[in-house]
């Protein structure tokens, strides 16, 4: 099917990219904010003879999508804040047995049952691997409906080249809103790539286990540490950024998803005072693009990161700067969202303009 523009939800163009993607099985269970990935998915699935499944639970969902990865098939599943908590034991099994996947949060206000109004706050359980163990997920955060398509599209590749579950982690605001956008290409379920460790009896081999337990201390530290090889190399090959005007800035704006969108209505407000603001946008929010946002703010620009949280992506900020910069926040929780006017007056208030 070639390129076309459509006008979407954040939600819908998730959805209908996986499925361009070549997401052959989806496992859901509703809840608000992201309705709309399941929704969709028990249509559009069904006309392709895909799998959809509205499971019982979100734990099931996702204990279904980790056994699908281990067939070998694309496989996605979908919730919004508690219900990604309730699969993160299904998503340590599967980083613990390198099987592929995506999982898209659409997060809303918490902690707890919290409010449907759109957050940040799941910064952390996203970015440090929110189950037990020690593992990564890719992590990837859309600021627009076009991104929520590019970056879904793009996961299922990461996912499947580096046996990793990847996070696409879009704040409620961008699940629900409508834009218009160029939906890519859908590819072949024939040419996606081969699978030769996927379970399955297969003539002239012997039948494969896949399975995240190993009572061998020794063993299993040695899976681990291979496993965290491979995410150096993740992050030396897939940490993405948009950086906007950093090298003459006076101050540098830090965030991503909403909050990235009110940050490009404060620059607009401080060009016309005069004021030189960068923006500075980790796409990647693990791998964090750490060196580059070092980079952008060589010379100790202060820094103002702006987020829908009491203070999560401010810490990877702090670490990538090691003190070398002021680090400033503007933080809202519980659902509010920071303005363009607010992120203003905070700039020129550091500035003491």
């Amino acid at each position: 099917m070639s390129a076309e523009k459509v006008l979407m939800k954040g939600n819908e163009a998730i959805a209908e990219a996986a499925i361009r993607a070549g997401c052959t099985a989806y496992f859901g269970y509703p809840i608000t904010p992201q309705n709309e990935i399941p929704a969709y998915m028990s249509l559009h699935m069904l006309e392709k003879g895909r799998v959809f499944i509205q499971a019982e639970s979100e734990t099931a969902a996702m204990v279904m999508v980790y056994g699908a990865g281990c067939a070998g098939v694309r496989a996605m599943t979908s919730s919004s804040s508690p219900g990604i908590s309730l699969k993160q034991e299904g998503i340590s099994y599967a980083a613990a047995a390198d099987i592929p996947c995506v999982i898209a949060n659409v997060a809303r206000g918490g902690p707890g049952l919290g409010s449907i109004a759109p957050a940040q706050s799941d910064y952390f359980q996203a970015t440090r691997g929110g189950g037990h163990g020690d593992y990564r997920c890719i992590v990837l955060a859309p600021k627009s409906v076009q991104e929520c398509a590019d970056l879904t599209y793009l996961a299922f590749d990461l996912a499947d080249q580096y046996r990793i579950p990847v996070i696409i982690l879009a704040d409620g605001m961008i699940g629900q809103m409508v834009e218009s956008l160029v939906l890519p290409p859908e590819k072949s379920l024939g040419d996606l790539p081969k699978k030769p460790w996927a379970v399955g009896h297969r003539q002239g081999r012997e039948s494969v286990h896949i399975t995240s337990i190993n009572l061998v201390p020794e063993s299993l530290e040695g899976n681990t540490r291979a496993r965290f090889g491979r995410y150096e190399t993740i992050k030396q090959n897939e940490t993405r950024a948009e950086e906007v005007a950093c090298d003459d800035a006076e101050i540098i704006l830090v965030s991503y998803g909403t909050s990235a969108r009110v940050c490009q209505g404060a620059r607009k407000l401080a060009a016309q005072g005069g004021i030189k603001v960068g923006l500075y946008r980790p796409i990647t929010l693990w791998p964090f693009p750490s060196e580059g946002l070092a980079k952008a703010a060589a010379g100790g620009k202060p820094i103002l990161t702006v987020e829908m949280s009491m203070g999560q992506l401010v810490q990877d900020v702090q670490l990538s700067v090691h003190e070398r910069n002021p680090v400033h926040l503007l933080g809202h929780s519980g659902g509010m969202i920071p303005h363009e006017e607010e992120v203003f007056q905070e700039i020129k208030k550091i500035l003491k303009k």
